[in-house]
């Protein structure tokens, strides 16, 4: 079993930047690749990151690259997601979640999900 856990969200401006962070636990998460998602109003979740834990390897949704940042700190158990030049879009409930697979954008391919973490940028 692996538990995540997300924080990090907020209210922020447009233009203005966030970190969120997941703290993974659990016998086996180390042999999990971990990633982001979000589900913004009426939408669909929908990949944002993925990050191995020995960070050699990531990969960004195109609306993202560029501006956010996928991190991860075996030391601490942790993954982070960097967030700047934040726009109204972004709006969403962002997820970390991990998955057994060696790589994967689709969402029913990850195991384990956190319970998200609200972010709200205003325009």
């Amino acid at each position: 079993q692996v538990q995540l856990v997300e924080s990090g969200g907020g209210l922020v401006q447009a233009g203005g930047s966030l970190r969120l962070s997941c703290a993974a636990s659990g016998r086996t998460f180390r042999r999990y690749m971990m990633g982001w998602f979000r589900q913004g109003p009426g939408k669909e979740r929908e990949f944002v990151a993925a990050i191995s834990w020995s960070g050699s390897y990531t990969y960004y949704a195109d609306s993202v690259k560029g501006r956010f940042t996928i991190s991860a700190d075996g030391a601490k158990n942790t993954v982070y997601l960097r967030m700047n030049s934040l726009k109204p879009e972004d709006t969403a409930v962002y997820y970390c979640a991990a998955t057994s697979a060696s790589y994967s954008r689709h969402r029913n391919d990850y195991e384990y999900w956190g319970q998200g973490t609200q972010v709200t940028v205003s325009s």
